[in-house]
């Protein structure tokens, strides 16, 4: 069993519910990853989905190996017939196949060049991986998606819910460098599954990918959007169309108490890392109805979980 992205995940509130049971009883499971090894493998920086996913092996009795491949590792050459004549020096063919005799579990953490939307969604470090590992692969974030997130998200909301539908709001805000659409994209691709009524909100021109959107409403009037909200999670994103450019930096998008006011008193939430007051004000971040730090948390559980779950088929 792999887990690359939301698709892999069967019933999406059997899952969350299992992740919430097992956060009252977080070492009953101690003994399913004994004498088992997970490889943390990161072509880029991370401290939550780190120290989380590391946590979460521990918790089931893993003893995780952490590379990071941007300092430590070769360079890997990913495309196929390359006359290997330049400056990378091992193919993941072989690279994923020797990891493999050393972990049981491999993670793979691997953004978005925002450069070549082509290689980009063909998500090429994380698909290589899965084709030549022989052991299970885990997303910790790749090119499209972050299901670990999205996962946490689930987990955060079903616990801050107070009504049976809640209405999630997903605004755009403003960001100084082009991000990636990993997180907007399995935050979608879990509200799409999960029973909310659920509104994306960003200026025209940051559209994201159709394929991934479908039929999700878009509202382009972010207080309108806001409207009525229990949820209000922000992230920023480069755009799709005009692929990894930021084509607006417009502050009147930061999150304010003067539009959260027009909520109905909902929770803010945002992956983190954040930088403050120019996504989000202070104020908004440091209310109570904040729930950054519960749903960094929560970061722990989806990692558990879908651990777990691998562990379980082994």
């Amino acid at each position: 069993m792999n887990y690359l992205s939301i698709k892999n995940i069967e019933n999406l509130k059997e899952w969350v519910d299992e992740a919430i049971a097992l956060k009252k009883d977080l070492l009953k499971y101690q003994d399913l990853g004994k004498n088992k090894t997970i490889g943390l493998l990161f072509f880029n920086n991370s401290l939550r989905t780190r120290l989380s996913t590391q946590k979460a092996a521990m918790n089931l009795g893993m003893d995780p190996i952490v590379m990071n491949f941007g300092s430590e590792g070769w360079a890997l050459e990913f495309a196929d017939g390359t006359v290997m004549d330049q400056g990378k020096s091992e193919h993941v063919k072989e690279a994923a196949q020797v990891i493999s005799q050393f972990c049981d579990v491999i993670a793979i953490r691997a953004f978005a060049s925002l450069t070549d939307k082509e290689k980009d969604l063909a998500e090429e470090v994380l698909t290589a991986f899965a084709k030549y590992a022989t052991v299970p692969v885990v997303n910790m974030e790749s090119s499209v998606g972050h299901p670990m997130q999205a996962l946490a998200d689930a987990i955060t909301i079903e616990e801050f819910k107070d009504s049976h539908k809640p209405k999630v709001v997903l605004s755009w805000a403003p960001h100084p460098k082009a991000l990636p659409h990993a997180v907007a994209n399995s935050f979608i691709e879990m509200m799409q599954r999960q029973n909310a009524d659920f509104v994306i909100t960003h200026p025209k021109g940051y559209e994201l990918n159709p394929e991934i959107v479908k039929d999700s409403k878009v509202e382009y009037d972010q207080e309108k959007a806001f409207e009525n909200a229990d949820f209000i999670y922000t992230k920023n994103w480069s755009s799709f169309n005009d692929y990894g450019k930021v084509i607006s930096q417009d502050k009147n998008w930061m999150i304010t108490t003067d539009k959260m006011v027009k909520t109905n008193n909902a929770k803010f939430m945002h992956c983190l890392p954040v930088r403050r007051n120019v996504v989000v004000a202070d104020d908004v971040l440091d209310s109570e109805n904040s729930i950054v730090i519960e749903q960094a948390n929560n970061r722990t559980y989806s990692a558990q979980l879908v651990l777990k779950k691998i562990l379980e088929t082994q």
